[in-house]
């Protein structure tokens, strides 16, 4: 079974696929499937149909030479041993791609039977008096199924729930909701909000809320942080949706535009916006059916399946207040790997898992994980044991854990069972008859609180017919589920107890955590004084027990007190060195921001001299072409001197008197 669209796989829903398809008649119907679709598909179709109603191919190959009937032969038999609920699933899902609106084009199917409604017992101090013949006319609306009940079933209100384990079809007004499953469901301020999910194959992106009030339906018009490049949160299905103060965290799912790891989406209620947070460390790949468990501050992530189809065993852990994932290795044997499983978490300390499916399988089994040792475990059960089942759900009222719905390849599970999670002891609370909602995979369950009292409400879900119907049910009181615990487990050998004043014995569990051991129930017969000295012996040992535990824990207590001091004493030096170390730091800073201005300043000193310098030079060029030139003129003086005066001697000698300006001269 595939868990990403594990309820296609029931019988009902292919059956009807293949009549919309045209292949529910006869062998020459394919035909007017291969008019329809493709030629590829209609082929695959009919090979799908054959493997799923005949079984696999054991005809000879045609010998007749006919294109058509040898490629239907060839799609059969190219099959091989395929199971019959793996073809059923893979009919359904190659339909709704090819044409994803078929269910709501299928004739209007036969009322169901009528279902009988057994009328409580006394001593569940039901209010209801007589039996109820609830008769149901069924109607198909865009492709939903629609029940309608007799109005002694269908009640007004939360506080109108009288009766006690049985479930109860809740009146609603408001805008109808689109049919889905897969979807979440979280209640924040008696408010039920529900997002996304799945509905004829393709996810939603609306949230709708449901006032548990006034049970009224309205979907909330959200919009994007103002930071965020998206304008709309994208559809998915297969989340988790987690509530965190008056915020929902929506945790993982399947989409059509995929991311490569897990997203954390956080719808303010108060504002009515969506953003997407931002994580750190390393967050794990993403993954549709998973289970998200809070735990104090952080979220457990186990499981799932990716976007390659893979299924996945993994654990991770996210603290919501630093948003940093971590991936855990836990110790001993884990689940095996599987999606569409429950899980919760017990004294807020061991985290349990329980059923889910792979592609072709569904579990029953329950795991525990000590998130103190990060050791898993697999605990022996007792009472009613469950049967396997994926896609049910689960929420806890105290120390019970209460599972609804799921599927186990072939039709829903009727049985909401119940687990004493201290005692591990499984009991069945209710069931319901036919093919309603409850019996349903993708369903969600919350639980809520009227007038001081607990309240399961369901919603949706899908059976072959998707489903927007709303379901409660009102738990017994404490005494109740115990003498219905007590009934589930007669015959089995125990340890007695003592009796209680009217007769009939209190149900005292003990839950040895050290070997494992979970103490067995049975009624006191007050008559026996050998019942009553053994009794006595039993509680002598018990008392020993606690007080050896009560030694235990103080002991354990006051070594945690001493590494707490010790821890404390560590981190007060660490936090003077550190002090000490960012003064320093801080001086050292001052200093070098000192030495960089000096440095800075000594740039420009020395830039300053370079052009001096170069100044100098080029006086030092133009001294030297002066006195190159000055030689020059004296030389050229000197000259004219010399012929001058050699000119005037000759002059005398030949009587030539000298002018005036030689006679000055």
């Amino acid at each position: 079974m595939a868990r990403s669209s594990s309820a296609m796989a029931y019988p009902d829903r292919f059956y009807a696929a293949a009549a919309y398809a045209g292949l529910g008649s006869s062998q020459d119907s394919s035909k007017a499937a291969i008019s329809r679709f493709q030629n590829e598909n209609a082929l695959l179709l009919y090979g799908l149909y054959q493997q799923a109603t005949v079984g696999p191919c054991n005809v000879s190959k045609p010998r007749s030479w006919n294109p058509i009937e040898h490629s239907k032969w060839t799609s059969w038999n190219n099959l091989g041993n395929m199971p019959s609920q793996e073809a059923m699933r893979l009919f359904v899902k190659i339909l709704e791609e090819e044409d994803p609106a078929w269910y709501s084009k299928v004739p209007e199917s036969a009322p169901e039977p009528e279902v009988e409604v057994e009328k409580p017992s006394k001593e569940s101090a039901f209010h209801h008096d007589n039996s109820v013949s609830v008769p149901k006319d069924t109607a198909i609306d865009n492709g939903s199924f629609v029940e309608t009940q007799d109005k002694d079933v269908i009640l007004e209100g939360l506080g109108s729930v009288a009766v006690y384990d049985q479930w109860v079809s809740l009146s609603v007004t408001g805008r109808q909701l689109k049919a889905r499953y897969e979807h979440a469901a979280a209640v924040v301020q008696e408010k039920m909000y529900v997002f996304g999910g799945n509905h004829n194959g393709r996810y939603l992106n609306d949230l709708q809320v449901l006032d548990l009030k006034s049970l009224m339906w309205s979907k909330v018009d959200t919009k994007m942080a103002s930071d965020s490049s998206q304008e709309l949160l994208s559809p998915c299905a297969g989340h988790c949706l987690i509530q965190w103060g008056n915020k929902i965290l929506a945790v993982a799912g399947h989409t059509k535009d995929p991311s490569d790891i897990v997203t954390v989406r956080s719808f303010d209620t108060e504002s009515c916006t969506w953003c997407v947070l931002k994580s750190y460390g390393k967050a794990p790949i993403a993954r549709g059916g998973q289970s998200v468990t809070l735990v104090g501050s952080s979220l457990v992530m186990f499981g799932g399946e990716d976007s390659m189809r893979s299924l996945l065993n993994d654990l991770n852990i996210l603290d919501l207040e630093t948003m940093t994932w971590d991936a855990i290795e836990a110790v001993g044997t884990p689940p095996s790997p599987r999606s569409d499983h429950t899980a919760t978490v017990h004294a807020n300390r061991y985290l349990l898992i329980f059923g889910g499916g792979s592609h072709s399988t569904c579990f029953n089994d329950l795991h525990v994980l000590d998130l103190q040792s990060m050791e898993w475990s697999r605990p022996k059960m007792q009472g009613t044991l469950p049967t396997p089942r994926a896609g049910h759900a689960g929420v806890t009222i105290g120390e019970n854990w209460y599972i609804v719905g799921g599927g186990d390849n072939k039709s829903g599970v009727s049985e909401t069972m119940v687990l004493n999670m201290s005692t591990l002891v499984w009991s069945v609370v209710t069931t319901v008859q036919g093919r309603v909602p409850l019996a349903s995979e993708g369903l969600s369950l919350v639980v809520t609180s009227n007038n001081g009292e607990d309240i399961l409400v369901a919603f949706g879900g899908y059976n072959g017919r998707y489903s927007n119907e709303v379901h409660v049910l009102k738990p017994s009181h404490k005494g109740m589920l115990q003498q219905k615990m007590l009934e589930s487990s007669a015959g089995a050998s125990v340890d007695p107890v003592l009796p209680t004043s009217n007769g009939v014995r209190d149900i005292e569990y003990e839950d040895l955590a050290q070997d494992g051991k979970v103490r067995e129930i049975v009624m006191d017969n007050p008559q026996s004084d050998s019942m009553l000295q053994k009794s006595d012996e039993a509680k002598e040992r018990i008392i020993v027990s606690l007080k050896e535990d009560k030694d235990n824990l103080e002991a354990t207590l006051s070594a945690e007190h001493s590494l707490t001091s010790r821890l404390k004493q560590e981190l007060a030096e660490a936090q003077t060195a550190n002090a000490d170390l960012t003064e320093e730091l801080r001086s050292v800073r001052g200093q070098l921001a000192s030495e960089q201005s000096r440095c800075f300043r000594l740039e420009v000193d020395v830039a300053e001299l370079r052009q001096k310098m170069q100044q100098m030079e080029a006086l030092q060029k133009e001294v030297e072409l002066l006195q190159r030139q000055k030689a020059a003129s004296d030389q050229a003086a000197a000259n004219a001197a010399r012929r001058q005066s050699s000119g005037g001697v000759w002059s005398w000698i030949a009587g030539s008197p000298p002018d005036a300006k030689s006679v000055e001269a």
